[in-house]
Protein backbone atom coordinates (compact mmCIF):
# COMPACT_ATOMS: atom_id res chain seq x y z
CA UNK A 1 0.00 0.00 0.00
CA UNK A 2 2.90 2.37 0.77
CA UNK A 3 4.39 1.69 -2.65
CA UNK A 4 1.06 2.38 -4.39
CA UNK A 5 0.42 5.55 -2.37
CA UNK A 6 3.88 7.02 -2.93
CA UNK A 7 3.97 6.14 -6.61
CA UNK A 8 0.63 7.67 -7.48
CA UNK A 9 1.02 10.48 -4.95
CA UNK A 10 4.17 11.59 -6.75
CA UNK A 11 2.41 11.25 -10.11
CA UNK A 12 -0.62 13.32 -9.14
CA UNK A 13 -0.06 15.26 -5.89
CA UNK A 14 3.52 16.47 -6.43
CA UNK A 15 2.72 18.20 -9.76
CA UNK A 16 -0.08 20.14 -8.08
CA UNK A 17 2.16 21.15 -5.16
CA UNK A 18 5.04 22.15 -7.49
CA UNK A 19 2.66 24.16 -9.66
CA UNK A 20 1.13 25.98 -6.71
CA UNK A 21 4.40 26.70 -4.91
CA UNK A 22 6.76 27.58 -7.74
CA UNK A 23 4.65 28.92 -10.58
CA UNK A 24 2.58 31.96 -9.69
CA UNK A 25 1.79 32.88 -13.31
CA UNK A 26 -0.41 30.47 -15.26
CA UNK A 27 -0.37 27.97 -12.40
CA UNK A 28 -3.44 26.17 -13.78
CA UNK A 29 -1.74 25.60 -17.13
CA UNK A 30 1.52 24.61 -15.43
CA UNK A 31 -0.26 22.08 -13.22
CA UNK A 32 -1.94 20.54 -16.29
CA UNK A 33 1.42 20.26 -18.07
CA UNK A 34 3.02 18.72 -14.98
CA UNK A 35 0.17 16.23 -14.68
CA UNK A 36 0.48 15.44 -18.38
CA UNK A 37 3.95 14.03 -17.70
CA UNK A 38 2.13 10.73 -17.24
CA UNK A 39 1.80 10.56 -21.03
CA UNK A 40 5.22 8.91 -21.31
CA UNK A 41 3.58 5.78 -19.95
CA UNK A 42 2.32 5.25 -23.50
CA UNK A 43 5.46 3.19 -24.03
CA UNK A 44 3.97 0.54 -21.74
CA UNK A 45 1.67 -0.38 -24.65
CA UNK A 46 4.67 -1.89 -26.45
CA UNK A 47 5.53 -4.25 -23.58
CA UNK A 48 4.26 -7.75 -23.05
CA UNK A 49 2.45 -7.83 -20.72
CA UNK A 50 1.37 -4.19 -20.94
CA UNK A 51 1.27 -3.91 -17.14
CA UNK A 52 3.46 -5.92 -14.80
CA UNK A 53 3.40 -4.71 -11.19
CA UNK A 54 6.76 -6.37 -10.57
CA UNK A 55 8.59 -4.75 -13.48
CA UNK A 56 10.66 -1.61 -13.01
CA UNK A 57 9.78 0.84 -15.77
CA UNK A 58 13.05 2.75 -15.51
CA UNK A 59 15.55 1.28 -17.93
CA UNK A 60 12.94 -1.06 -19.43
CA UNK A 61 10.55 1.06 -21.50
CA UNK A 62 11.94 3.36 -24.26
CA UNK A 63 10.59 6.60 -22.77
CA UNK A 64 11.92 5.49 -19.36
CA UNK A 65 15.41 4.69 -20.69
CA UNK A 66 18.54 6.35 -19.36
CA UNK A 67 19.04 8.15 -22.67
CA UNK A 68 15.48 9.53 -22.47
CA UNK A 69 16.11 10.62 -18.89
CA UNK A 70 19.23 12.48 -20.04
CA UNK A 71 17.09 14.28 -22.63
CA UNK A 72 14.55 15.19 -19.93
CA UNK A 73 17.37 16.66 -17.84
CA UNK A 74 18.55 18.59 -20.92
CA UNK A 75 15.08 20.14 -21.23
CA UNK A 76 15.66 21.89 -17.89
CA UNK A 77 18.36 24.11 -19.39
CA UNK A 78 16.04 25.95 -21.78
CA UNK A 79 13.30 28.24 -20.53
CA UNK A 80 10.81 27.19 -23.23
CA UNK A 81 11.15 23.47 -22.43
CA UNK A 82 11.86 23.62 -18.69
CA UNK A 83 8.28 22.88 -17.60
CA UNK A 84 8.22 19.76 -19.81
CA UNK A 85 11.51 18.59 -18.35
CA UNK A 86 10.16 19.06 -14.84
CA UNK A 87 6.98 17.15 -15.73
CA UNK A 88 8.89 14.23 -17.20
CA UNK A 89 11.39 14.10 -14.35
CA UNK A 90 8.61 14.10 -11.76
CA UNK A 91 7.26 11.07 -13.60
CA UNK A 92 10.66 9.38 -13.52
CA UNK A 93 11.04 10.12 -9.78
CA UNK A 94 7.66 8.45 -9.21
CA UNK A 95 8.80 5.40 -11.13
CA UNK A 96 12.21 5.24 -9.42
CA UNK A 97 10.40 5.36 -6.06
CA UNK A 98 8.16 2.53 -7.23
CA UNK A 99 11.19 0.49 -8.28
CA UNK A 100 12.96 1.13 -4.96
CA UNK A 101 9.93 -0.10 -3.00
CA UNK A 102 9.34 -3.12 -5.22
CA UNK A 103 9.16 -6.24 -3.13
CA UNK A 104 8.34 -4.40 0.09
Amino acid sequence: MLRFGLHYGIHFIVPIIVGLLFFKKNKGFVILVLLAGIVIDIDHLFANPIFDPNRCSVGFHPLHSYIAIAVYIGLLFFKKTRIFGIALLIHIVADVTDCALMGS
